[in-house]
């Protein structure tokens, strides 16, 4: 991959699925088809999982349009550098202001999606747990639109599918075995590893920033500008 922060996108996603357990884990351990035998359990999680992650890609095409138009226009790196901030002061916030953030309120989601939601519950089938995925993967969540912020500044659309399908499945594990062993991780765990969440966003804010200064660093600030104006020649 052109970008190599793309692979930023899984360590967040990764650091931050104790934050998914948290908030989507009702919903996870009362995924229908529990009492199914082991392998249609497996592909059931599965499903569900794989369709969180296709929204995640989804939505990954919307702010990867702007970014790429942003890009075009030559502001990569003002794009890379706001977006660095952004995520940056999403990390330092104070506790009550960074959980406030985190816990979006679900009324427009409920309104809009809760009756197909609730329907697709009660089925149980292979496609009613992807159509759950598919919708769960709209639920308002702080920490999602802090995937699409880091998405926007990957300067092409193809990065910014690819770093929020990496943001998708560094969550799988974790909620993955969640679904399939009630008991697998305990609330204390959870807590320690949403401690590491504020660090690893504030470690992608930096890499933002410094990938936006064009610091002719290789891998953590490329010289952004000579590849605009050979692009930029390239037309002529």
């Amino acid at each position: 991959m052109e970008n190599e922060l793309v692979w930023a996108g899984f360590a967040l996603g990764f650091l931050g699925s104790a934050h998914c357990a948290g908030m989507c884990g009702p919903i996870v351990l009362a995924l229908p088809g529990s009492d199914q035998p082991t392998a249609s359990l497996i592909t059931g999680r599965l499903l569900y999982n794989v369709g969180r992650v296709i929204t995640y890609m989804v939505l990954g095409i919307v702010v990867g349009l702007i970014g790429a138009g942003a890009s075009l226009a030559g502001y990569q790196q003002l794009i890379s550098i706001i977006t660095g901030v952004m995520i940056l002061a999403f990390a330092l916030l104070p506790k009550k202001f960074y959980n406030k953030l985190l816990h979006q309120s679900p009324a427009f989601f409920n309104n809009t999606f809760g009756s197909l939601f609730k329907k697709l519950m009660k089925n149980g089938s292979p496609a009613s747990l992807f159509g759950i995925g598919l919708l769960n993967g709209l639920l308002p969540c702080g920490f999602v639109y802090m995937g699409l912020i880091g998405a926007l500044a990957m300067g092409s659309l193809w990065n910014s599918v690819a770093f929020m399908g990496l943001f998708g499945l560094g969550t799988i594990p974790l909620l993955f075995a969640m679904s399939l062993i009630t008991r697998f991780m305990g609330a204390d765990f959870r807590f320690k590893l949403q401690r590491l969440l504020p660090v690893g966003a504030a470690i992608l804010g930096i890499l933002l920033i410094l990938r936006g200064l064009s610091l002719g660093i290789p891998f953590i600030s490329p010289d952004l500008s000579n590849g605009m104006m050979t692009g930029a020649e390239s037309c002529h």
